[in-house]
């Protein structure tokens, strides 16, 4: 997802556009792997000093709701991206640096073929390891 197409998700569900949420949705795009709070608060203190954890997770959770990041936990810790919205895919999630790979196999069919008589809503599936650059 590009910064634009978030915003307009943020303006069309009736949200304030902010330069901080700009930022925040800018940096998101930049890093385009799963970071946490903490480095999203070291990002935008630079431009904004004394940015509180409650505002950063204020604006994680919506975007979050809205569809414009996904989340993770690796580590006991939740982490998060900017969604992805090309096409129906899965993740390598490095354990060590948070970049991931997309996965466009999915194993859905073979699932539902498995489990005859259950009705699946949705899924996700992601699979985590140490990528080529962390080993």
């Amino acid at each position: 997802m590009k910064t634009d197409k978030a915003i307009k998700i943020l303006k069309d569900n009736g949200h304030k556009y902010t330069n901080k949420r700009r930022d925040m949705i800018a940096l998101f795009v930049k890093e385009d792997k799963y970071i946490n709070a903490k480095h999203v608060q070291h990002c935008l203190e630079q431009n904004y000093p004394g940015i509180s954890f409650d505002t950063i997770y204020r604006n994680l959770h919506l975007f979050k709701t809205l569809g414009i990041i996904e989340s993770t936990e690796l580590d006991g810790e939740m982490k998060f991206r900017i969604a992805c919205t090309n096409h129906h895919h899965h993740h390598f999630i490095c354990e060590v640096c948070g970049d991931t790979k997309v996965i466009d196999y999915c194993p859905i069919d073979y699932i539902k073929s498995s489990l005859p008589g259950v009705s699946i809503n949705t899924h996700k599936l992601e699979v985590y390891g140490v990528c080529e650059t962390c080993q």
